[in-house]
């Protein structure tokens, strides 16, 4: 999304590093994709700060756009936690290891994925 976003900067890229199995590992936190996809569309919806009125629109179309993000993946998913949508508690490290063996950790893909092609969904229905 940093390039649909025009953001060519990989700063934006390393902003979402944190946000692996929740954000910083705390599995009770959002899923780092839908972490990410918040992050991405505060940036989507920069602005000039100096014109309060339009900073102000901007800042309800990001919370708009991130609301519709959340619910669509909750729905979606049927959760938004990392230890709810993967059921592996990362304290437990056996726990973790038949995870990863048993391929668990591969749905991260599929949550990235969704969240990506929700946020394109979202930049069409803006261009209507």
């Amino acid at each position: 999304m940093w390039e649909a976003y025009g953001l060519d900067n990989p700063d934006a890229l390393w902003a979402g590093t944190a946000f692996r199995g929740g954000i910083g590992g705390e599995q009770l936190a959002p899923c780092g994709a839908v972490s990410g996809g918040a992050i991405a569309l505060g940036l989507r919806h920069r602005t000039a700060t100096d014109d309060e009125a339009r900073a102000e629109a901007a800042r309800e179309a990001a919370s708009r756009d991130a609301a519709a993000l959340v619910a669509g993946f909750r729905e979606k998913f049927g959760d938004i936690t990392c230890r709810g949508l993967l059921g592996v508690d990362f304290a437990d490290e056996e726990a973790v290891k038949r995870a990863h063996d048993a391929g668990v950790f591969k749905r991260c893909d599929e949550y990235v994925k969704w969240v990506i092609a929700k946020l394109y969904e979202l930049e069409e229905k803006r261009a209507e």
